[in-house]
């Protein structure tokens, strides 16, 4: 499915590793955070630093026809009163969202590790609870809640926390990475039954090729067989890809499971592609845009940049302007 010759693959994937270690390197973020034209660059990406910020922009967005996922950007809930503090930023989100009458079909999306996930004693317990907290209130108000994917070395621990709140709060999302090789598994294994919300996307995480396809070609042929398997089977596909050949496949395999336009979402970024999220809203199709806010937001930025070409392009732009 990718055109790229093997030269350009090789260069692709070189430039992706050195972006990804850059996002765990505290001396990067320095730098990145310290120059002023950076700042253009995360206003693309990241909807502002305040939940009424991220608001606002889901407002936008229903004028359009167009859903949202809001995730509060930050990923380090390494001890209780830094895990409920997380959990309560997202409490008051929704507290916010429901009173501005912007819940109704709002999800949320969430990381384990900023809930407590890696605290060493009782992390899975305390992670469990603040995440029920967090599914409770969003199912009070008309709200999802999506769990979303870290490190290939979490997925273990994330899945099994999902299962874990997927008995009292079945419509809780989960995120299968197609770079892994455990991808097409977890699919069937997550996104097969009535109604099971599963985000599939490419994946935004380094990992060694013996459980991960680092190759582009690689990745987009995981993808298209792990689509496969969502959309046979009677759960709820969230396709979260910009590559104009896996939205192309998604419509035909609709089609061809005589899937309605309400059995499944395409999913795209904040900031990347507007105009598609526009377009594909106005044919009929479930469209909603993954919504980052907060101050964290050195770590997904050099994510975001590391996914797709034009946005390392983008940025190189902004770092040599002027103005």
């Amino acid at each position: 499915m990718d055109t790229l010759g093997w030269g350009a693959q090789a260069r692709a994937v070189t430039v992706r590793r050195v972006l990804l270690a850059a996002s765990r390197s505290e001396r990067a973020r320095e730098l990145v955070t310290r120059f002023p034209p950076t700042r253009r660059v995360v206003e693309r990406f990241v909807a502002g630093e305040r939940p009424t910020d991220a608001l606002e922009a889901v407002r936008r967005l229903a004028a359009d026809g167009i859903a949202a996922t809001v995730d509060r950007l930050g990923e380090s809930g390494t001890d209780p009163a830094s895990a409920r503090e997380a959990t309560l930023a997202y409490l008051g989100l929704l507290d916010l969202a429901e009173d501005a009458g912007l819940a109704a079909g709002l999800d949320v999306s969430v990381k384990l590790s900023a809930l407590g996930r890696l605290i060493p004693y009782g992390g899975h317990k305390i992670c469990y609870e603040n995440a029920a907290d967090i599914c409770a209130r969003a199912a009070a108000a008309g709200a999802t809640v999506t769990v979303d994917a870290e490190d290939h070395t979490s997925v273990d621990a994330t899945l099994a926390i999902v299962t874990d709140l997927r008995r009292d709060f079945p419509a809780t999302g989960a995120v299968v990475q197609a770079y892994l090789r455990r991808a097409e598994q977890d699919c069937r294994e997550l996104g097969t039954a009535p109604g099971a919300r599963v985000r599939l996307c490419k994946g935004a995480y380094s990992a060694p090729r013996d459980v991960a396809f680092t190759r582009p070609a690689e990745v987009a042929a995981s993808f298209a067989r792990c689509l496969g398997v969502l959309m046979s089977g009677r759960g709820y596909p969230m396709v979260a890809t910009h590559d104009p050949r896996l939205l192309a496949l998604t419509a035909r395999l609709a089609g061809e499971w005589h899937r309605p336009a309400d059995s499944l979402e395409y999913q795209l970024l904040h900031g990347v592609r507007p105009h598609e999220q526009v377009r594909l809203a106005a044919t009929g199709a479930r469209v909603r845009v993954y919504l980052p806010y907060g101050q964290d937001w050195y770590p997904y930025l050099l994510r975001r940049l590391a996914e797709r070409p034009a946005n390392l392009a983008l940025f190189l732009r902004a770092l040599g302007s002027r103005n």
